[in-house]
């Protein structure tokens, strides 16, 4: 496994300098529960998270999550902290909570993200025209299955993780229906498959992710999103719809529960200042979807490789 660091990890100096005097570890004797989301790169990101508490001296619980459901039980302290908010697909009630003071924003996970309609690379020849959006117009019949004839298949996100894709598809008047996938396995599956067949495939996708580079996925070219897009239908190449536009950029971002500060000074401070890059990530993502690799197996080896990333963030708040 390639060893890389942190993408904001600073000095033992700076670090100190920057986050000031060491916190109190709290109610070491209670454990931080952490939630656990869909995906394998969340599941990275928050075993990281973990791991950097554990050694502070807490316990730690991971417990199973919808990204879309979680954010009551972090609001009633039943979960902790979550580690990977994609903000293209957050929920209102996130919103919620927020003003109502019983979440509180961690800062950027820093994550290099990009989410967008996609296809392997092979789908360009079957459909003259990519990776420009218009050619999907005359191109649907193509992508068409049982349950969506005569238009064209979309294969979106799981249905907790949102409708982005079938948004994409309504905005711009594509006849495209949007199935949700059943989960990140289910996406892979459909790239999978349609690679090793050569057959036509629309999908809602994401970066990071292995599977970028293992099926050579490309994103469609969308019209590039302005904040109107999402809001005025007179905005864009429809003037009957929003979400006309390509993704809103992504932020990827952490959240607690208000009383993790009160309960866990040094924790809340750590978590604050826990950031990932996408070099880091990723090739641990291949290590488990690819290689058949434990998560807790993958991330206690890229702890133990590069400690001098991420111990300075725990010594600057409890020493």
């Amino acid at each position: 496994m390639k060893t890389t660091t942190f993408a904001c990890v600073l000095s033992a100096a700076s670090l100190a300098a920057g986050m000031g005097q060491a916190a109190e570890l709290g109610a070491v004797d209670k454990p931080i529960k952490l939630a656990i989301n869909e995906w394998t790169g969340q599941h990275v990101s928050t075993h990281i998270a973990g791991e950097m508490l554990k050694a502070a001296g807490y316990q730690v619980e991971y417990v199973t999550a919808g990204m879309m459901n979680q954010f009551q039980a972090i609001a009633d302290g039943e979960i902790h902290a979550t580690m990977e908010i994609w903000s293209s697909n957050v929920s209102d009630q996130y919103a919620e909570k927020i003003t109502e003071g019983t979440i509180v924003e961690l800062g950027d996970l820093e994550l290099a993200a990009k989410e967008g309609i996609a296809y392997p690379a092979h789908v360009a020849e079957l459909c003259p025209g990519l990776p420009a959006w218009e050619a999907l117009k005359d191109c649907a019949p193509l992508f068409a299955s049982a349950e969506t004839l005569p238009v064209g298949r979309l294969v979106d996100y799981p249905a907790d993780w949102g409708t982005p894709g079938a948004d994409r598809m309504t905005g711009l008047a594509l006849p495209f229906k949007a199935v949700p996938a059943g989960s990140e396995g289910a996406l892979i599956a459909e790239l999978r498959a349609s690679t090793e067949r050569k057959s036509p495939l629309l999908i809602t996708f994401w970066q990071p992710h292995w599977a970028m580079s293992a099926y050579d996925v490309k994103f469609v070219d969308l019209p590039v999103g302005e904040e109107a897009c999402f809001t005025d239908p007179a905005w864009g190449p429809n003037p009957d719809a929003v979400n006309d536009c390509d993704f809103a950029p992504s932020r990827i971002f952490k959240a607690a529960w208000s009383g993790t500060a009160e309960t866990w000074p040094a924790a809340f401070e750590i978590l604050s200042n826990y950031t990932l890059a996408v070099e880091d990530q990723q090739p641990m993502m291949g290590a488990i979807d690819v290689d058949g690799g434990e998560v807790t197996e993958v991330v206690a080896a890229w702890m133990a490789a590069n400690e001098d990333s991420w111990r300075p963030i725990v010594d600057a708040a409890t020493k």
